[in-house]
């Protein structure tokens, strides 16, 4: 088998920048005054006088499909909260409610009360209000189920953090992942199909399907707490496009890693089996860094103490990232 790419399973990142681009284009009206939009990167930001209120949304992906097979649904709701309340808290903002989003092609009790389930859990972890929701019956156009969320947030705004402040010489800490999280299944599935596994198939550290499920970390506690006691100059939340991301916190700069956290066996074993390139795998998964944060460098190492996390490099002249160890640029 040669080497596989996310491209080759049916996901091509850069045709996916130019379809957002050309969404955008016709994106052109703006409201003004009270509710008019700030600039922001990983959530969006709206004007409401000495606060500025966030607003985000998405889904789990093709993830849903693994708790499929395996008939476990009860921790893919965690995954639909984290994914927006960690983007939320990349400007600075406390999430504070949410709604979710399901469409069935019929109507299944087990499966919704399971999916409800980790709903709940999620937003405890994320101390957040699940406010409202819908669900949809579209049989014809789903073949199965979709869940994805939307999630409200707020800060001063004096408070947010925009990435403007982020200087040469910062340093860039990494908070461990839980494991693959939310993004890159289209491919971690293809390889897992192409080296004939099933879901149920027994590897070194357990079930493969329930490794895959592992739910995402939710980082709003551990982030929520140091922006209270440190200045926080920046983060970035490391979901699909994986190292790439760190490019959204400030472009006028670059990223080097050159001390990254240990990569999670699980991501051994997709590249190991899927025989994927260095570059490929650390642009698809977190590979290990679910969560970045920027500080000046005579604090980082008590931040990342603070936070369990590590000093993984710093920011530099040469826009772009660039992980050392592998040779990697981006």
């Amino acid at each position: 088998m040669k080497g596989l790419t996310y491209k080759d399973a049916g996901v091509d990142i850069d045709a996916e920048e130019e379809g957002i681009s050309a969404l955008k284009e016709t994106l052109g009206f703006a409201r003004k005054g009270v509710g008019a939009a700030i600039k922001g990167e990983f959530t969006g930001l709206i004007d409401f006088g000495e606060y500025a209120l966030t607003l985000c949304t998405d889904g789990v992906g093709t993830k849903l499909l693994v708790a499929d097979a395996m008939e476990k649904w009860d921790t893919v709701g965690i995954d639909c909260v984290a994914m927006n309340v960690n983007d939320t808290i990349c400007q600075g903002a406390e999430p504070i409610a949410f709604v979710d989003y399901l469409a069935v092609e019929k109507p299944d009790p087990k499966l919704m009360h399971e999916l409800g389930k980790g709903l709940n859990k999620g937003a405890e972890l994320a101390n957040i209000s699940i406010v409202g929701g819908e669900t949809a019956t579209l049989g014809g156009i789903i073949n199965g189920f979709d869940i994805a969320g939307t999630a409200l947030g707020y800060v001063r705004k004096e408070n947010i953090i925009d990435g403007k402040d982020v200087m040469v010489g910062d340093k860039i800490i990494g908070l461990p992942s839980s494991g693959i999280h939310s993004n890159g299944f289209t491919l971690a599935r293809k390889i897992i199909e192409e080296a004939g596994y099933d879901y149920h198939h027994e590897w070194e550290y357990g079930v493969i399907g329930e490794t895959l499920l592992e739910p995402t970390r939710i980082y709003v506690k551990t982030v929520m707490d140091l922006i209270n006691d440190y200045q926080i100059k920046g983060m970035a939340n490391i979901t699909g496009g994986g190292l790439r991301n760190l490019k959204r916190i400030n472009t006028s700069c670059g990223y080097k890693i050159d001390d990254p956290l240990p990569v999670n066996p699980v991501f051994n074993f997709l590249q190991e089996e899927g025989r994927i390139k260095d570059k490929e795998m650390f642009q698809t998964f977190n590979m290990g860094m679910g969560f970045a944060l920027i500080v000046y460098e005579d604090i980082a190492k008590e931040v990342a103490g603070r936070a369990e996390g590590k000093v993984v490099g710093e920011v530099i002249k040469d826009p772009g990232v660039f992980l050392t160890t592998k040779e990697i640029c981006y």
